[in-house]
């Protein structure tokens, strides 16, 4: 009688162990391809890949949290742009970038670089108006036409295009009109959202092209609307140039600061 127990036990206990090992096994993959999908679905309804990079073909699959992105843009600049929204998603372990720019005659042309960086910055703060607007760059000079709700937003978007990096000089040719009919107001009246991840990109690429903060060591991460910067600058006017233009990014509630400034060393004095 007690072997015949202790061979119902033996059954038992290699049944139990099979049966774990079948969940473990079919239960990872499941999770990964619900986290896999999730990414996918997550980058693919943000708003940068809907309001920057809808003109783009951009192909995005993810295994395990490592994603690819594969495809062509149209603009230099998307390609960085398209990265970095994906690589704030939650569930994101790393991003290979294969995205190619579509018309290869327009790599390496700086004046196209420069066009494509302004009409961004002009998009990404809510106080500047791409109403309109239109850019010619020959040479790093820019000159922008179109309206402005006004001559404060004149000044401003001279001021800052004049920072973005590859920019030699600006010529604003901009007339007041329309006012009060801003990028922001356009984003409020269609209702759009912009995630986090969105958000987070849109910053980095702000501090990215201005000259003033493109050398930052800046970390950037955004919770509900509220960014925290983190990461070293060499004096304190390069963090209130970063605060300042984070807080004008489109979907920023909040910024907080906590970048630290660089030691110097006594040797370098």
């Amino acid at each position: 009688m007690n072997k015949e127990k202790f061979q119902i036990k033996a059954v038992y206990s290699t049944v139990l162990i099979a049966t774990a090992s079948a969940l473990l096994l079919f239960s990872a993959p499941v999770y990964a391809s619900t986290t896999d999908d999730r990414i996918e679905s997550s980058a693919r309804d943000s708003y940068i890949f809907k309001n920057y990079l809808n003109n783009d073909a951009i192909k995005i699959t993810s295994k395990e949290g490592v994603v690819t992105l594969t495809g062509n843009v149209t603009e230099e600049p998307h390609k960085k742009l398209a990265a970095e929204t994906v690589e704030s998603l939650p569930g994101v372990k790393s991003v290979d970038n294969q995205l190619v720019l579509k018309d290869e005659k327009t790599a390496g042309n700086m004046d196209a670089l420069v066009k494509e960086r302004v009409k961004l910055e002009m998009l990404y703060h809510r106080n500047l108006s791409a109403t309109k607007s239109e850019f010619q760059v020959k040479d790093g000079v820019v000159t922008v036409r179109g309206d402005a709700a006004s001559k404060a937003q004149i000044d401003l978007t001279t001021e800052y295009i004049k920072d973005v990096d590859g920019v030699k000089d600006v010529k604003n040719e901009m007339v007041v009109a329309n006012a009060g009919k801003t990028v922001t107001e356009k984003v409020e009246d269609v209702g759009t959202s912009i995630d986090d991840a969105s958000i987070t990109a849109l910053v980095k690429a702000t501090l990215l092209y201005h000259r003033s903060t493109s050398a930052l060591n800046t970390r950037v991460e955004t919770v509900d609307g509220m960014v925290k910067l983190t990461g070293t600058a060499k004096n304190a006017a390069e963090m209130d140039l970063a605060t300042k233009f984070v807080k004008d990014v489109h979907g920023v509630k909040s910024v907080v600061n906590n970048m630290i400034i660089e030691k110097k060393d006594p040797a370098t004095k």
